[in-house]
């Protein structure tokens, strides 16, 4: 097993030891419905997911792995964008999961945007408890993503270390432009 895993695995391992059963939390993208079925099979049966999606085709694929997962009662799937979650979710959150980028399979003009991003990333930092975490892997590449990854990243250097802890992980010596992991723990 290799020591240094890729983004997808470093985020996963960071959820799973920061959610227990009864949490609340977010997918704030969520694209096919990986994430959104991995945080209900975390929070169990008296926690709750919220999922996000501007697109209505990833709304019916999350709708559908989570069917045949016989997860539905712990999601509610909202049909808007991630900058919206403080209009729908009223609780405290332990953990906020985005993936930025487009849909994997998808139309590639339709991508989460920086503007709208960032906005996403302050409202969930403005929701999650004392120890809970925003977690982001940010795809980029190919023929999108690059803008929004460098406002990203920029962004998370302005955030006050004083209330929140910011990793950034990245491989800085592989082709094809890989995927980052970043995340925000608030600590006060």
């Amino acid at each position: 097993m290799r020591v240094l895993q890729n983004s997808l695995s470093i985020s996963h391992d960071i959820v799973s030891r920061t959610v227990q059963p009864g949490d609340i939390v977010v997918d704030a993208t969520a694209g096919n419905g990986y994430d959104t079925l991995f945080l209900a099979e975390l929070v169990g049966d008296a926690g709750h997911v919220y999922s996000f999606d501007i697109q209505t085709v990833a709304i019916q694929n999350t709708y559908n792995r989570l069917k045949d997962a016989g997860m539905l009662s712990r999601v509610t799937l909202i049909n808007a964008g991630h900058e919206n979650m403080d209009q729908y979710v009223h609780k405290p959150l332990k953990a906020v999961m985005f993936n930025f980028g487009y849909l994997p399979g998808g139309d590639h003009h339709i991508a989460t945007k920086p503007e709208t991003s960032i906005l996403a990333i302050e409202k969930a930092m403005n929701l999650i408890v004392k120890n809970g975490i925003v977690m982001m892997v940010i795809y980029y590449g190919g023929d999108s993503g690059y803008d929004e990854k460098d406002a990203i990243l920029e962004y998370l250097k302005t955030i006050d270390y004083k209330q929140y802890s910011v990793l950034v992980h990245q491989f800085i010596n592989q082709i094809n432009c890989p995927p980052i992991a970043a995340c925000i723990e608030k600590i006060k």
